[in-house]
């Protein structure tokens, strides 16, 4: 025979908990992007939100586009972020990449002029295919613009040379006299520490 099971009054979960509503920086509009829940306001703060860049600019060509946040502060039932890193979906890369070219990836860190450690990889697609020597020099033009780039930005400058395209542009510019290519994206970022003491 079952047991019976045993009644009285029992707090819900879910009930003692409170909805907030996250919102990406500063740099991005303060763009609405979620909400997360939790009984406590400290146990928000350090919780990853992912979201695509065309939900926060409202661009649906950039669905391609993941955005990483972490929950930095809580101020009533509003969560406010700080940017964390980016990627590129795998499709996205996959339609990049056609016959007899060359898919050039190149890692660079780069410390921001606000002290924060970033790293950043950049692909480079070219129009034919690269031997071992022209994508060496592909990767140290790379190498060289982004860590310029970077340590000339804070991490706003950095944030908005990803999202507008202009790191992209500027390293474009720069490969193109050197070697046909025909697309430059910075595929990832990662914050790597907070601030360098």
């Amino acid at each position: 025979m079952a047991k019976k099971k045993q009644s009285g009054r029992r707090v819900e979960g879910w009930k003692a908990k409170s909805w907030y509503k996250v919102f990406a920086p500063d740099v991005l509009g303060k763009t609405y992007i979620g909400d997360t829940i939790s009984n406590d306001p400290a146990n928000v703060v350090g919780r990853i939100m992912q979201t695509t860049l065309g939900e926060i600019i409202n661009d649906y060509a950039r669905q391609n586009v993941k955005m990483k946040f972490r929950i930095a502060n809580v101020t009533g039932d509003a969560a406010y972020t700080e940017f964390v890193g980016h990627e590129v979906t795998r499709d996205y890369l996959r339609s990049m990449i056609k016959r007899r070219t060359s898919r050039i990836d190149c890692h660079v860190p780069v410390t921001t002029k606000d002290g924060k450690r970033v790293d950043l990889t950049v692909t480079c697609f070219t129009l034919t295919r690269a031997n071992l020597s022209q994508a060496h020099e592909i990767r140290s033009i790379i190498s060289r613009m982004i860590s310029k780039m970077g340590s000339e930005a804070d991490m706003n400058g950095i944030i908005t040379g990803i999202v507008n395209g202009d790191f992209s542009r500027e390293v474009f510019k720069a490969v193109k006299p050197v070697f046909p290519i025909r697309r430059v994206e910075v595929i990832k970022s990662k914050l790597t520490t907070a601030k360098v003491v």
